[in-house]
């Protein structure tokens, strides 16, 4: 069994949590998550392969235990997501990685493959979008604000933050919501009560239009790079639609696409499978 080891780093005078596990000498699997959630959705995950890998899952600036300065200290962007974990690999001597991709933690790691393509080995999507046609209408409200930056398009996304929404996004379009443990959607309402996190996140939901503008540049990576890619798609997900999966086989033909009967989190229902997909995905290209 390899113990799973939890630490803080200080990188440029910000301090990041992340979790680790596996060999030191290990190829390294670089865990990324998405709102609103932290490292701890990556829980069953980090050991179903920390045997053969060198596992790192940090928690994104303000999210989970890494720090949260107000968002009238940081720009909260996610240009300024990426700088930061960026730094992270190099402070922690990550110099290639194979990334696991999912929600806000895709265009972190788009955007780290995109600077610096000689780094990364693989990238696993878990519904982690870069085309157009993987948006749903949930993301009406938000595109609503990134046309009108008004105080009134910005309160009505408070609806986002709000704890029944949080629960919602575990258990929507999974079939059997008695497999949803409350631990993850309770951790991360905990963390959404925190004093400023709601202009933290409200700032990142009008961010992410940039994402949005950045996805032909994502295209051109893949088409360019074509790194082994494999998609893990809870395909009842009311924000990331599968044909946002099936369309990375557009740029990169050889993209492994494989479809769960779960939801957004899809973590939280099939780890054992998505864990079996991915070492057996990495295995063939990660040495």
């Amino acid at each position: 069994m390899n113990k799973v080891h939890f630490n803080k780093v200080d990188v440029d005078g910000f301090k990041i949590f992340y979790r680790e596990a596996g060999p030191k000498d290990a190829p390294v699997f670089l865990l990324l998550h998405g709102f609103p959630t932290s490292s701890h959705m990556f829980r069953d995950l980090i050991p179903l392969l920390a045997d053969r890998y060198r596992v790192v899952a940090p928690d994104l600036p303000g999210f989970g235990q890494s720090d949260m300065p107000s968002h009238k200290e940081f720009k909260y962007s996610f240009d300024a997501l990426a700088d930061r974990i960026e730094r992270f690999t190099e402070v922690m001597s990550l110099k290639r990685f194979a990334v696991y991709a999912f929600d806000y933690g895709a265009p972190t790691g788009f955007r780290l493959a995109m600077r610096h393509p000689e780094r990364i080995t693989a990238i696993v999507s878990q519904n982690g979008n870069a085309y157009e046609e993987g948006l749903s209408e949930g993301w009406n409200p938000i595109r609503a604000y990134w046309k009108d930056s008004s105080a009134a398009n910005r309160e009505a996304l408070r609806a986002f933050l709000q704890p029944e929404t949080t629960v919602w996004q575990y258990t929507q379009g999974v079939p059997d919501k008695s497999t949803v443990s409350p631990d993850g959607y309770s951790l991360d309402n905990h963390y959404l009560e925190r004093p400023g996190a709601d202009d933290v996140q409200l700032d990142l939901f009008g961010d992410y239009k940039s994402n949005v503008a950045l996805y032909p540049k994502f295209q051109d990576y893949f088409r360019t790079h074509k790194p082994p890619l494999l998609a893990v798609w809870g395909k009842n997900d009311p924000f990331f639609l599968p044909p946002g999966a099936e369309a990375f086989k557009r740029d990169i033909q050889n993209a492994e696409v494989r479809l769960f009967d779960t939801g957004h989190f899809a973590l939280e229902t099939h780890s054992a499978e998505i864990g079996s997909a991915i070492a057996g995905f990495l295995a063939k290209h990660v040495q």
